[in-house]
């Protein structure tokens, strides 16, 4: 063991150590991100795993929120606090790649990469609600099987709420999962919303902003949720991204279904 006055860590692993910001996506929370925070932190890395607001343990409700930003409130203040000096790594899975565009957008300066993880990816020409709105398009709504979505606050403001069924859960989120994970994302599940009404009105993501920081997109192929064939639209309408990283044979939650390939995938961008 080693000693409480002198660091386990060789200088060099110092030198490479990351800071990882992990972003859950819909209806989840920091605590879907429970097998790689360690796996990260073995390797020589800091990790932190946040709740956005409303989800995981956050006390907020999906009826207090009416937009991205407040969502994405627990992230922006994370990011905002950190010194001018340091870089982020900052990985977004499922809806949480709006989120983490959005930080990019605000603080380039201390992002060092964006990890889009079988993500919404946004980009800087259409208006954010862009890639949603095409995914809308091409989802068949009996995909959805027992999904409920449901209105909230005022009708003028058009705001929906969005919690995923049982059998969608089993079926098409953590079918490669075990089941010790389909019990946990059953019973840590909360109401979310893809804040549609904001994103429609909301400005683009700038080219400076958001497009400066470099973008890697993992691809998980046997996504049921996000299709493969979705994944590769994205990375095509945003005119490429700096890296692809391919995952075979992983469904829609890596993060439980294969955190050891996942590792390997982190580290090798955060290496570069």
């Amino acid at each position: 063991m080693a000693s409480s006055t002198i660091s386990s860590k060789s200088p060099k692993m110092e030198e490479s150590s990351k800071h990882f910001i992990l972003i859950h996506g819909a209806c989840h929370g920091a605590w879907c991100w429970y097998k790689m925070k360690p796996l990260l932190e073995s390797a020589g890395h800091k990790v932190t795993a946040i709740d956005l607001a409303a989800s995981g343990i956050d006390c907020r409700r999906i009826e207090d929120l009416r937009s991205l930003e407040d969502y994405s409130e627990p992230l922006i203040n994370a990011i905002s606090s950190f010194p001018s000096d340091q870089k982020v790594v900052l990985v977004g899975h499922s809806l949480g790649g709006l989120s983490i565009a959005l930080a990019a957008d605000k603080f380039p300066e201390k992002v060092s990469v964006l990890v889009f993880l079988a993500a919404f990816m946004p980009d800087f020409v259409h208006r954010p609600s862009y890639v949603l709105e095409k995914y809308f398009e091409r989802t068949p709504l009996e995909s959805w099987e027992d999904t409920k979505f449901e209105s909230y606050g005022n009708p003028c403001e058009d705001l929906r709420a969005i919690l995923f069924g049982p059998n969608f859960i089993a079926h098409k989120l953590y079918e490669l999962c075990s089941p010790k994970d389909l019990a946990l994302g059953m019973s840590m599940i909360r109401p979310s919303s893809i804040f549609m009404a904001d994103l429609i009105k909301a400005s683009n993501f700038t080219e400076e902003g958001f497009g400066s920081v470099p973008r890697v997109y993992i691809t998980c192929k046997e996504d049921k949720t996000i299709p493969i064939e979705y994944q590769l639209w994205m990375i095509e309408n945003m005119g490429g991204v700096n890296e692809v990283k391919e995952m075979d044979g992983v469904g829609h939650m890596p993060m439980l279904s294969s955190p050891d390939d996942l590792l390997l995938c982190l580290l090798g961008i955060s290496y570069k």
